[in-house]
């Protein structure tokens, strides 16, 4: 790993910045290169303009770890007024959201609940599917046991797997049983050696691996498949074995993040294949913004350059 991918990612855990930083007038101003805004009403404008170029969006709204059942409540109630927001808007838009955001340190069961909930409002009112993306190792059996679980209960749910750790694979083969949506990113948490690829050419390369299981179940499952990455190489591999292994171009989605190589996603769906963006908002940015740029530390330059624009 990386010398300024580590200091990115202990930045991100770190309590005095989390409290001071986001209040810096030219981070604040850095971080609109990946977030088009705080307020959800920022976030539908910017989807609304997406749609125009016949691109979805995916909704995350940022913070994690809520301490107080209360807070995961009024969290819940927030994704059920934005499906209604959404469902009026008419507009293309997925959710993914984070389960500890839901309560689940304090109470699975009240997690499972709410989510349950989301879901359900999801499927009515969207007729799409809600993601529960994956948070750090301490939580990977925990939220493949939840997502078993859901899935059992609500037919739209998907769920994230992160490239990085050792277990993917595994995770990948017991989860094909239960018919899953999933998400495949590369992995953005500070993980010890033995339970995720420090070296960022071993993550492709098993980034690749997972991708041509996940192909091959497609075809023969017909599960449904997402590869979020902004890496041009490796979704050009992606395609070639997808085309190799049989899988039509409509099954094959990909997914960036929003301001990051939104054209060149464009393109890929011009050619056919699915593309969406994943547009974050909120309050409760500065750990998620600094895992972003952990994750290609070439971001940083991104965004100084871009600093200096408009």
């Amino acid at each position: 790993m990386s010398i300024s991918r580590n200091i990115l990612l202990w930045a991100s855990e770190n309590k005095w910045m989390r409290e001071h930083v986001p209040s810096w007038r030219f981070v604040k101003k850095a971080v609109k290169k990946f977030m088009p805004g705080e307020t959800e009403a920022s976030a539908l404008l910017e989807a609304l303009k997406l749609s125009e170029k016949n691109l979805p969006s995916v909704f995350t709204k940022l913070g994690e770890n809520i301490n107080r059942i209360e807070d995961a409540e009024a969290v819940k109630d927030h994704y059920i007024s934005l499906i209604n927001k959404i469902s009026a808007s008419r507009i293309n838009i997925e959710i993914s959201l984070k389960l500890t955001q839901l309560g689940l340190d304090l109470s699975e069961e009240a997690a499972f609940k709410f989510c349950k909930e989301i879901a359900h409002e999801v499927k009515t009112k969207l007729g799409n599917t809600l993601f529960l993306d994956m948070e750090g190792s301490t939580y990977t059996q925990q939220t493949v046991d939840f997502y078993v679980r859901l899935k059992s209960e609500c037919d739209n749910v998907g769920l994230c797997l992160q490239a990085y750790l050792y277990r993917t694979k595994d995770d990948i083969e017991k989860l094909i049983a239960v018919s899953p949506s999933i998400r495949l990113v590369k992995g953005a948490y500070k993980e010890a050696p033995h339970i995720a690829m420090p070296v960022k050419k071993n993550v492709d390369e098993n980034y690749l691996l997972l991708a041509k299981q996940l192909i091959t179940a497609s075809c023969n499952a017909g599960i449904r498949i997402i590869f979020a990455t902004h890496d041009e190489i490796l979704i050009e591999k992606i395609i070639k074995e997808s085309k190799l292994l049989g899988l039509p171009k409509e099954k094959l989605e990909f997914q960036m993040l929003y301001g990051i190589k939104n054209n060149f996603l464009k393109n890929i769906s011009e050619r056919g294949y699915k593309g969406s963006v994943l547009v974050a908002y909120g309050e409760s940015w500065y750990p998620w913004y600094m895992r972003r740029l952990a994750e290609r530390p070439a971001n940083v330059w991104f965004v100084i350059k871009n600093l200096f624009v408009n």
